[in-house]
C-alpha cells in the first residue's frame, strides 16, 4: 500500500466512523465530518495532509500524489 490509498483508507475510515457516531452517539458529531471535509478540501488546494505527514513518519512508500 502506498502513502495516496492509505490517506484515502483513512479518509474513509473516519467519514464512516464520524457518520455512525453522528447516528447512535450524539447529532454534534457532525461536526467531525465536516472537519474531515474541510481538512480534505486545504489538501487538495495546499497539498500539505496531516495524515499523510503521518503516514510517512511510519514509513508508508510515497504515492503519486504525496512526496
Amino acid at each position: 500500500m502506498n502513502l495516496d490509498r492509505a490517506v484515502m483508507a483513512f479518509a474513509g475510515v473516519m467519514v464512516l466512523i464520524s457518520v455512525l457516531l453522528t447516528y447512535f452517539v450524539n447529532p454534534n458529531f457532525i461536526w467531525f465530518t465536516v472537519f474531515i471535509g474541510l481538512n480534505l478540501f486545504q489538501a487538495s488546494l495546499t497539498g500539505f495532509c496531516p495524515a499523510a505527514w503521518a503516514f510517512k513518519l511510519l514509513g508508508i512508500p510515497a504515492g503519486n500524489h504525496f512526496k
